[in-house]
């Protein structure tokens, strides 16, 4: 069974398109959660907040880093930490990207990928591990899947430079859900000096 096709969810404008429930990505097309290799719960579990969880994403991640196999992708309820505009923008289309921040009082919907460790070895070259993004452990995550479960431990890409601090427009970040890719690349501001997170980086 075939719940979407890629065609249905594009990777533009940042962060794309994304599906409101979980799915299982492989050729070009999401399939059902019960679709999913053996033994994916005991993955490594990776915070989607970004383009990541768009589907025609998966697929460029595919065609352009080589990414391998059924990529599981969770539909996550997130308290305390949100999405927002990074202070750079990114050289290839002159796009603003996604960083994470905490946000005290805030919860949104992202997504978590169960990762093999070769997507996350993807995974590490698509964000810039060390340069753009650091890999972190998450400090006690207030996260819940679809199914009302709690993972025990969630990984996330916090920023590791000036350039992906969330930007700070009157003092405060400027969440995705609330501004578009379009208004966002125009914003003004200034980085913070950190990205805020509660994390261990690994």
């Amino acid at each position: 069974m075939i719940l979407f096709t890629d065609a249905e969810y594009p990777d533009a404008p940042y962060p794309g398109a994304r599906p409101g429930c979980s799915f299982v990505h492989s050729d070009g097309a999401g399939h059902p959660l019960d679709t999913a290799p053996p033994g994916w719960r005991d993955r490594p579990a990776v915070l989607a907040y970004g383009s990541n969880a768009c589907p025609s994403k998966i697929t460029w991640l595919r065609t352009e880093l080589g990414l391998k196999g059924p990529v599981v992708v969770v539909k996550a309820r997130c308290a305390g930490l949100g999405a927002v505009w990074a202070s750079g923008l990114r050289k290839r289309d002159g796009q603003r990207p996604a960083t994470l921040t905490a946000l005290p009082d805030v919860v949104e919907e992202h997504a978590v990928w169960f990762v093999t460790p070769d997507q996350l070895a993807i995974l590490d070259i698509c964000e810039g591990r060390g340069e753009r993004y650091h890999l972190a452990r998450l400090g006690n995550p207030d996260i819940t899947l679809d199914d009302g479960s709690r993972p025990a431990e969630v990984l996330a890409y916090v920023g590791a430079s000036e350039i992906r601090f969330p930007l700070l427009v009157n003092g405060s970040p400027v969440r995705v859900a609330d501004v578009g890719q379009a208004e966002a690349a125009t914003l003004r501001g200034v980085a913070a000096t950190s990205h805020g997170v509660s994390c261990t980086i690994l």
